[in-house]
């Protein structure tokens, strides 16, 4: 059995700051359902934005070398922040394929009748070089607004997700977005998912959401059929999740946003 072949029944490796990652982890396990997969939550660190790229790198490499040690085949970097900041020092430090994410800016585009498009992210992704070059390459014909969302990740950590006080930060937030007349808005972090029906109660069903769980998904697709690193398992896939959380309910939030009982162990 060659090499690949071995490799490819280990599990696909997810990473985030926190728990936002669980909403690319669904797409992931959708479109890949036989899968084995392994979910690193580094919300003791959360959230990135607030950090500087190099302790985000240092982050990424801690955390990358622990699901190397748990023999995963390729590594899903599923934090906007993330991916900005460290990206390009993973895939030289680490030979198994790495996939990131990014703002939706050029499918915003695409799906904007008016030419406004919106963006909610976090400040650290907002300042990055990439986003940077995502709106040079891809926001050259439409009018791009951003604005970062200090305190959001942490209310989604806390499983807050209908809170009378994250509605009021959503609503501060999309105010300015509605105000320019953005017709669709990027959610441009992985924990926003989880709070996209009180967006969309707030700003109308009339505003397009769109975040990029699904094209990650279908990129690590790709990848792996490259690399001959798809699973020939028909086998119900292991799905195990680790956390370096402090809070109580760690456990119990990973469960509520993951939908259903969940294998969570608590890294202390």
């Amino acid at each position: 059995m060659s090499k690949n072949n071995t490799m490819s029944q280990n599990p696909i490796g997810v990473m985030d700051s926190g728990i936002g990652g669980i909403s690319v982890l669904k797409h992931i396990h959708a479109q890949l359902p036989h899968e084995a997969l392994t979910y690193f939550a580094d919300s003791r660190y959360a959230p990135y934005g607030n950090r500087s790229p190099q302790e985000i790198q240092q982050r990424c490499f801690a955390t990358a070398d622990f699901l190397i040690a748990q023999q995963v085949k390729a590594i899903v970097v599923a934090c906007n922040t993330a991916t900005a900041a460290a990206i390009t020092e993973m895939r030289a430090r680490y030979s198994l394929p790495i996939i990131g994410m990014e703002p939706a800016v050029k499918p915003a585009a695409a799906a904007s009748q008016n030419g406004i498009v919106g963006v909610l992210a976090t400040v650290g992704t907002l300042k990055s070089a990439q986003f940077a070059a995502l709106l040079e390459s891809y926001g050259r014909n439409v009018k791009v607004v951003t604005q970062g969302c200090v305190g959001l990740v942490e209310c989604i950590e806390r499983g807050e997700l209908h809170a009378a006080y994250t509605r009021d930060l959503i609503r501060q937030y999309t105010a300015p977005l509605l105000a320019e007349g953005a017709d669709t808005i990027v959610l441009g972090c992985t924990h926003y998912p989880f709070v996209r029906t009180v967006i969309e109660d707030i700003v109308g069903k009339h505003v397009t959401l769109i975040d990029t769980g699904a094209a990650v998904a279908k990129q690590l697709h790709h990848k792996l059929t490259e690399q001959q690193l798809l699973t020939d398992s028909s086998d119900t896939p292991h799905i195990t999740f680790y956390t370096n959380s402090q809070q109580p309910e760690a456990a119990a939030v990973i469960e509520t946003l993951w939908g259903q009982a969940a294998q969570v162990q608590l890294l202390l």
